[in-house]
């Protein structure tokens, strides 16, 4: 079939040659013909409204919605041909034209089945607020959703084959390396999940635009323009891959470490305490679960970069980096070393393909481990101890103005942007002096995490009548989610008035750093929140650092937060 394009819309001449360009091929791969001359067509499409022009009389006429044929060409002109009118020019027979105008669909409105992943480091907030941010948002759309979340628990809601099949975009909202083999060639976008969670609409009209069809090429060529064009994103997902597989370690080791020393500080000393079990859950926690998490880290670091062929090599500089003592700051290097060292070796090394099997078993993990290896045996690990071991000691040592201000400065970061970058480099500076025994910021960052969300609870406690009925009810699923330690629960507040939130959170956050920094509280647990107070080392101070900073939120936002406007 021969199809003219008209424009009865005004558009920039690039926007006319975009739209243009792509129904040309999709008519093209349809066994279809885009012709120049309205005289030479059996169909018109018209962009925007029904044209008036006596040249189309007698022509099948269809008018299209600049953005749906500039999203969807192959369905326009599907639709084009099923459901296209003649065309009779406005002064010969209006009725007949208002029935070609009344008969054009409205493709806004058209069905979609939308497939979408997220991800987050953590793999508990914004992994699921996320997907109900775009479950919702689907849904008012009248399209057909299904949200795989892939949190600490696995995967829940499980994408099928026919949901794939199926799909006409597959969304993804992840912050973290995840497998998407199951979509080859199907149209995907690729977004970060607090965007997906602030931004829902913004990233879903930028998806049907931007969608490309994904394939394992696509991986290798977007790592590329990641690393050209802004690789600090790039290395920001990484070390985050790295501490989402890191993190159920610290948890557990965390945990059985302070249960040991519930049986007494020095219990897991003496076999013959309570049958030997403080030193069992010791040897668990500590000997087992602490003594693994660098190199996980370092190996889910290199797999994040390499994929499979890196993890082995990243799992043991990891390991080099532990017994070495180079701790957590040796543990991130060798996971980068491993990482591109092996992508390095990946590409540079070209066998024949009866020889291509024995790369990722043989070739590249013993080059990978030898170089890895001795780089961090002989350059890296002993700086890196020397500046750990100072470290730990400037920490253990620190005079109290000191650890006011490390404290303020963590609890600052931690509200910044409420599970973002800077919260997570705080979180991942106090989870990694973990495993080198200093406990003290691990607290603090916890405390100042928590102060957002239960401040905001307060605050709409404080000033009820400026905040909506919907915000007051955010405000208690808030406290639920501060009490947990989720600063996410406090992100509906900052979307709607983000100066206001992030000052006011950031001066209580600050303010609870300072004082869990300044009274050397200790938590060996990385997250859990009220479940795991009565594992820090002073249980009730730590209660009342939490609550001052929480207030405090409260009663600043609560007070500069301006009246509801009458509508």
């Amino acid at each position: 079939m021969k199809i003219f394009l008209t424009n009865t819309q005004q558009l920039g001449n690039a926007k006319a040659f975009l739209i243009k360009q792509v129904l040309t091929v999709a008519a093209k791969q349809q066994g279809d013909e885009v012709v120049a001359e309205a005289n030479q067509a059996d169909l018109v499409i018209a962009l925007g409204s029904t044209p008036n022009n006596s040249a189309l009389q007698g022509k099948k006429l269809f008018v299209a919605e600049v953005e749906n044929a500039f999203n969807a060409p192959e369905a326009i002109l599907k639709q084009a041909q099923l459901e296209a009118v003649e065309y009779q020019p406005e002064n010969s027979n209006g009725a007949e034209n208002k029935s070609a105008v009344q008969n054009a669909p409205d493709f806004s409105n058209q069905t979609k089945n939308i497939v979408a992943v997220t991800a987050c480091p953590t793999g508990v907030a914004h992994t699921f607020m996320s997907a109900e941010a775009i479950a919702e948002y689907a849904k008012k759309q009248g399209w057909n959703v299904k949200v795989e979340t892939r949190g600490q628990v696995g995967s829940s809601n499980i994408i099928s084959p026919e949901d794939v099949a199926n799909a006409d975009l597959v969304f993804i909202a992840a912050d973290i390396d995840v497998d998407l083999s199951k979509f080859e060639g199907k149209p995907m976008y690729r977004t970060s999940t607090g965007l997906a969670l602030k931004k829902t609409a913004q990233e879903f009209e930028k998806a049907f635009k931007e969608a490309k069809i994904y394939t394992g090429a696509n991986v290798a060529k977007s790592q590329a323009s990641e690393e050209s064009t802004g690789e600090r994103k790039g290395l920001y997902k990484h070390l985050m891959t790295g501490v989402s597989h890191m993190l159920p370690l610290v948890v557990a080791g965390g945990l059985l470490i302070a249960i040991s020393f519930m049986f007494g500080i020095e219990a897991f000393k003496d076999p013959n305490i309570a049958g030997g079990l403080p030193k069992a859950l010791m040897d668990i926690g500590g000997g087992a679960a602490f003594h693994l998490m660098i190199a996980v880290f370092a190996g889910y670091v290199a797999f994040s970069i390499a994929d499979r062929p890196g993890l082995a090599v990243g799992l043991i500089g990891g390991m080099l980096a532990t017994t070495a003592g180079a701790g957590i700051l040796g543990g991130i290097i060798a996971g980068l070393l491993a990482g591109y060292v092996v992508k390095f070796l990946n590409q540079a090394i070209q066998l024949p393909a009866s020889l291509s099997s024995l790369k990722p078993i043989l070739i590249l993990p013993l080059l990978g481990s030898a170089i890895v290896g001795l780089v961090m045996i002989y350059l890296i690990n002993p700086p890196v101890k020397g500046l750990m071991d100072a470290l730990v000691e400037w920490l253990n040592t620190m005079g109290q103005s000191n650890a006011l201000l490390l404290g303020a400065v963590l609890g600052a970061m931690m509200c910044v942007d409420m599970g973002g970058p800077v919260n997570k480099a705080a979180y991942t500076f106090g989870t990694g002096l973990i495993a080198s025994g200093v406990y003290t910021p691990m607290a603090a960052v916890m405390a100042a995490g928590m102060v957002p969300p239960i401040g905001m609870a307060i605050a709409t406690l404080l000033a009820r009548k400026k905040f909506t009925a919907n915000q007051r009810d955010a405000g208690k699923a808030s406290f639920v989610l501060g009490l947990c330690f989720i600063s996410e629960g406090a992100l509906p507040f900052v979307a709607a008035d983000p100066v206001r939130v992030i000052v006011s959170s950031i001066i209580g956050g600050a303010v609870a750093g300072a004082i869990s920094l300044g009274l050397s509280i200790g938590l060996q647990a990385p997250h859990g929140g009220l479940f795991v107070i009565p594992f820090v080392t002073q249980p009730l101070m730590y209660l009342a650092t939490i609550a001052i900073g929480a207030v405090l939120t409260g009663v600043i936002y609560a007070v500069i937060k301006p009246k509801l406007t009458e509508k």
